[in-house]
């Protein structure tokens, strides 16, 4: 990226979409990157109960939840486009309303204008014995995260949606 960027001719868009736990010292050079061009960091937040997240993902979440607040407090740099965007899957038994709302309950916290979009889940790999997000979980997902306080809500995946 910063190859791309220091390259003459037409300056790309640097984004990235992580987990989040990378070592802080990457998410400012990729936070000043994405700044500098035009483009993104988007944290994909799996769950904000730490035991749900290392049930999940075999690792704890602080490094994730500790290096989003450090990019949501450089989002008043550039807010538009958005240098900040979250994700979550929500996933049938585990990330549902409640949760989405915790989560979405953290973001607002920090800045109530960052965008986060609520992904539909499709059975697949290791957890293929779970169902497809339902249109009326992503509804309740929807409605917590936005009485949370977010403003900037978009349910994505909806053609996964049963």
């Amino acid at each position: 990226s910063e190859i791309a960027l220091a390259a003459g001719g037409r300056k790309p868009r640097i984004c990235w979409e992580t987990n989040g736990s990378m070592h802080p010292g990457f998410l400012r050079r990729a936070m000043d990157m994405s700044l500098s061009s035009g483009g993104c960091v988007k944290f994909d937040l799996k769950a904000f109960d730490p035991h749900l997240h290392l049930a999940l993902c075999g690792v704890s979440n602080r490094m994730t939840l500790e290096n989003f607040t450090y990019a949501a407090s450089r989002v008043s740099e550039r807010p538009e486009p958005p240098p900040l965007v979250a994700s979550t899957l929500m996933v049938p038994g585990y990330l549902e309303a409640e949760e989405v709302g915790r989560i979405a309950s953290f973001i607002a916290g920090l800045n109530r204008d960052i965008p986060y979009s609520l992904l539909a889940f499709h059975p697949q790999h290791a957890m293929r014995d779970l169902p497809a997000t339902s249109m009326r979980q992503a509804e309740e997902c929807r409605e917590a995260a936005l009485a949370a306080g977010l403003t900037r809500v978009h349910v994505g995946n909806i053609h996964l949606l049963r």
